[in-house]
Parts: structure tokens; sequence; C-alpha cells
């Protein structure tokens, strides 16, 4: 922008280019006037539409990240499937099933993953959307425009979430059939609610154990942190407040132990969905034999036993 020492320029406060400014007629109009950084802005494209590309970018991050998720997600059940269905373990488990796994998901689901990630941040991007609509609704006055509002997010929290939890059992089913996504969720949530029970209980259970994992690691790390920090103040400067690092390994234990045990969580999901499709293909004829481990069934047999016995009781 152009500024005069005295402001009586007839150029002042407009536009002007810094590189040629010196030879430029409004130097030679205005003698003393300088070309300055005023503001980022103008009337081009980029400006007029700045919002409007910081959310396209918004959305190609959430799709970014939700496509990394489904990718691993497929690779690792992909991996555990190919234990699962192989006959006389451990001499039918191809080599290398995670790099395997991985190959095929790079070259035949990406697709797939990619339509699956694009619904699942299709709704985070609404629900982001509703969380700044609701910042910005804050001072309002109208109640009715709150309850709405209020009504939606939680409307969009539960899509969200059970997109997650269709998505996650679709790729499963992606990684053993290499169906597309519409048929993998298909029949993953058919499948899922013909075992409606077993899906209920495992799920709590599962969840619980592993959680009970995360905690024992953590409080394992910060109680090794209280009796290591002392010692090696000895040798450090002095540490006014100890509770400050012991709190950040704890939750940085966590965060670790997360994602270690995602991989779990990961396993008893595609192993379940294995399991109870195995058990509508197969009869465990000589013919039609099961793929499940003799251990594992013997000790899901006694517990139908037990439950059958309970229901004649």
């Amino acid at each position: 922008m152009v500024s005069s020492p005295d402001g009586t320029c007839m150029y002042d406060n407009s536009t002007c280019n810094p590189t040629n400014f010196s030879q430029s007629n409004i130097s030679k109009a205005c003698p003393g006037s300088q070309c300055n950084f005023a503001f980022y802005g103008g009337e081009s494209l980029y400006h007029k539409n700045i919002l409007v590309f910081q959310f396209c970018n918004l959305f190609a991050f959430l799709w970014m990240v939700n496509f990394t998720i489904a990718l691993g997600q497929c690779t690792l059940a992909g991996a555990f499937a190919s234990y699962y269905w192989a006959l006389k373990k451990p001499d039918d488990i191809p080599p290398c099933p995670l790099l395997s796994s991985f190959s095929r998901a790079i070259r035949f689901h990406t697709g797939s993953l990619a339509f699956g990630s694009l619904i699942l941040a299709t709704v985070q991007f609404i629900r982001i959307v509703l969380e700044d609509l609701d910042h910005r609704l804050k001072g309002a006055q109208n109640k009715f425009a709150k309850y709405l509002l209020k009504c939606l997010k939680c409307c969009f929290w539960c899509l969200e979430h059970f997109i997650k939890f269709l998505n996650r059992n679709a790729y499963i089913m992606i990684a053993i059939h290499g169906k597309n996504f519409c048929t993998s969720a298909k029949e993953a949530f058919f499948l899922l609610m013909r075992n409606i029970l077993r899906v209920a209980v495992l799920d709590k259970v599962t969840d619980f154990l592993l959680f009970l994992g995360k905690l024992l690691i953590s409080g394992g790390v910060g109680e090794l942190d209280v009796f290591l920090i002392p010692y090696l103040q000895q040798h450090l400067p002095v540490l006014n407040y100890i509770w400050v690092p012991v709190v950040t390994i704890i939750l940085g234990s966590f965060i670790v132990a997360q994602g270690f045990f995602n991989v779990y969580s990961m396993c008893v999901d595609t192993l379940f969905l294995c399991f109870c499709e195995d058990l509508e293909r197969n009869d465990g004829s000589s013919s039609r034999p099961y793929f499940i481990s003799p251990n594992l069934h013997k000790i899901l047999r006694k517990g139908e036993e037990g439950a059958k016995l309970c229901d004649v009781s």
C-alpha cells in the first residue's frame, strides 16, 4: 500500500508492487512515498474463498487420517484371518502374512478403504461444523436453535460411532473375501446381527480387559517413576514438582499402550467374525471341518452346553 510522508499524495492507500515501485509513475509523482505491506487480502479468487479452502484442507486431513487407519485395520485383519483360515496351523499359514496382507490391501482394496473413510470423514466434518456453530451461538437467546443444535450434535455423535463400528467390521470382511465395501459392510452387519448376544458379551469383556491392561501398564510405569526419580535427582538438577514428570510419563505410557492394545482389539474382532462365519459355513464333518482351533472349540462347546442346561432348568 502506498504511503507518503505528508499524506497528500493522490495515490495514498492504493495498492502497489514493491518489486517495481521505484520505477513506477507513483514514485515520480509522489517523491518520498513508500510501498509498504498493509494486510493479507485482496480481490483474488484465493482471498475471496479462503474460508472455503480452509474447510477443504480440513476435510482432506480427516479423509487422509481415516484412510490411514482403515489401511492399518484391513492389513491387520488380513494377517489374522490368514491364521484362522489355515486348516493345519502353522503349516498352512502363508509366509510373511502381514506383508502379504498389506500388499493385497494396497493393490486391490484401496477404493473400498477410501470410500469407507470418505463416509466417516464426511460425518466427522459435519460434527466439526456443528461444534463451530455451537461455539458461535453461545451468546444467542434462541432456545429452540440451541436445542436443535444439541440434538444434531448427539445424533451425529451416535452416527459417527456406528459408522466406525460398521467400517471396522466391513474392513475385516474385505480382508477375508476381497469384496467391495458395500457388500462387505452388508455381510458383516447381518453376520453380527445373527450373533448379537455373542457380540455384546465379547465387546464388553474385551473392552474391559484391554482397559485393565492399559491401566496396569500405565500404573506400573508411574510407580516405577516414583521410585526412580528421587534416585535420579542425585545426578540431575533439583526438581521442585515431582508429579509433573510422573503424570506426563503416565499419560504418555497410556497412549503408547493404547496403540499396542488396538492391535489386540483388531485381532479379537477379526477372529470373532471368522469364528461366526466358520460355524455357519461348516458343521465339523470330514467334508466340512471347522477351521477353529480344537482348544477354543472345546471351550465354546462347553459354554453352549452350559447355556442349554440353564435354559432347560
